[in-house]
């Protein structure tokens, strides 16, 4: 039995097969004002001891960006805080213990 050939695909227009390629390496990271109005945490719990200094908001960040980037804690947090840096935006990124 004859096996078919693999087709032959040659790229005819470098500029844009080489604008693509750069493009998967590219990185976007949004940052809505909401968010960073939400960042620290404003509600009192009304309880013996210090209440929460970070939103939860803060907390689901941090937990998302380590999962989708399988970062350790410590990683995580110095991931946003050079993020937040490039961004102009000054925000304190929760300590991995939190």
């Amino acid at each position: 039995m004859k096996t078919k050939a693999k087709a032959n695909y040659r790229v005819r227009n470098w500029k844009e097969y080489d604008a693509a390629l750069k493009q998967r390496g590219s990185l976007s990271f949004w940052v809505s004002e909401e968010v960073i109005e939400q960042w620290l945490n404003q509600q009192k719990t009304g309880r013996k001891g210090a209440s929460n200094y970070y939103s939860d908001v803060a907390i689901a960040t941090m937990g998302t960006i380590q999962s989708i980037f399988h970062l350790a804690g410590r990683q995580a947090e110095g991931f946003l805080e050079s993020l937040f840096t490039l961004m102009g935006i000054e925000l304190k990124v929760p300590d991995h213990s939190t």
